[in-house]
């Protein structure tokens, strides 16, 4: 495949990178290197199959030019913080919604054809069903992230039926592992880093989530891909989580063993009931029984996938 990576050079878009690139693909990256990072793909500058565009997708022009040629787009390219929505609701806006539309528009009139968007598990909102299925509604999220998140699911599926594309989305549950620059593991680390005596914790500590590493994430996110190409459907959703979930004062705990510390834990209390921050998600999990039905399931479950995430960010594997 010709394949178009947008936020290639960004966490778990690069490691997407390094697989199509693994297995022979031609790839393009467009990144404006606001997350990501040019580190993460330098292996692959100047490789016959590789081509990186620095660009933003809020240009329409950038956009048009960087799907010409392709045949298919992996669309990662977003803010990834979640708690910049309280304070800067429009650049989620326009980091999210915006460059989907820019992007379903330059596919449109470039005739590609086929679509995979790494969504969020936070378009759920407060699930009242746990574990909590694709089909799971209404939708009511609780963040202006995950508000962008399915509002750009409702512009590709509408996209998708109008113009005879195809589209697969990938609803995501914390993913972790090496590359990552933010999330709880990289804020404990460096918290600890400049005060290994304590730690202050967001929240009261109960937060329980499904955390997967990236490596089962791209695996999913490439099986589920090319099982999505064989079936007649214009579009199709999957949950991509591991199956059990971890508090966030166990990942405290995680961290403070590899660093060889034992701070004093501070919990902030939080808003809302012990939550992080407004419109942190307290307790997320995600069934994943539709994609094992078609063949994926994750290698390691979520204290496993913490675990070596740590290791990796402090350089140790």
């Amino acid at each position: 495949m010709k394949v178009l990576v947008t936020g290639g050079a960004g966490f778990i878009g690069s490691h997407l990178v390094d697989k199509l690139m693994e297995e022979g693909h031609e790839v393009r990256v467009l990144d404006d290197l606001s997350a990501g990072d040019l580190k993460n793909i330098e292996q692959w500058l100047g490789h016959e199959r590789f081509e990186f565009i620095k660009g933003d997708m809020r240009d329409v022009e950038v956009v048009r030019e960087a799907v010409k040629g392709v045949e298919t787009v992996f669309h990662l390219a977003a803010n990834p913080e979640v708690r910049i929505g309280a304070q800067s609701p429009e650049l989620l806006y326009e980091t999210n919604v915006l460059i989907t539309y820019n992007l379903l528009e330059a596919m449109r009139n470039e005739n590609v054809r086929l679509l995979a968007f790494t969504s969020s598990s936070t378009v759920y909102g407060e699930a009242k069903k746990i574990p909590t299925p694709e089909d799971y509604g209404p939708m009511e999220p609780i963040s202006v992230y995950g508000g962008a998140k399915l509002a750009a699911e409702a512009l590709i599926s509408g996209y998708a039926h109008t113009f005879d594309m195809k589209a697969i989305v990938f609803r995501l549950a914390n993913i972790i592992g090496k590359r990552s620059n933010h999330g709880v593991i990289y804020d404990f680390i460096n918290k600890l880093k400049k005060n290994p005596k304590g730690l202050e914790i967001l929240g009261d500590g109960t937060q329980r989530k499904s955390y997967l590493h990236v490596s089962d994430t791209v695996e999913a996110m490439l099986h589920l891909f090319n099982e999505f190409l064989k079936e007649d459907k214009t579009y199709d959703v999957y949950n991509v989580g591991s199956e059990d979930w971890i508090t966030v004062k166990e990942i405290a705990e995680i961290v403070s063993r590899e660093m060889g510390l034992n701070p004093e834990f501070y919990f902030t209390g939080g808003v809302d009931g012990g939550r992080g921050w407004k419109g942190d998600v307290k307790v997320m999990l995600l069934s994943i029984e539709k994609a094992k039905a078609r063949g994926w399931k994750p290698k390691m479950n979520s204290r496993e996938a913490v675990e070596k995430t740590v290791r990796e960010l402090l350089g140790k594997e």
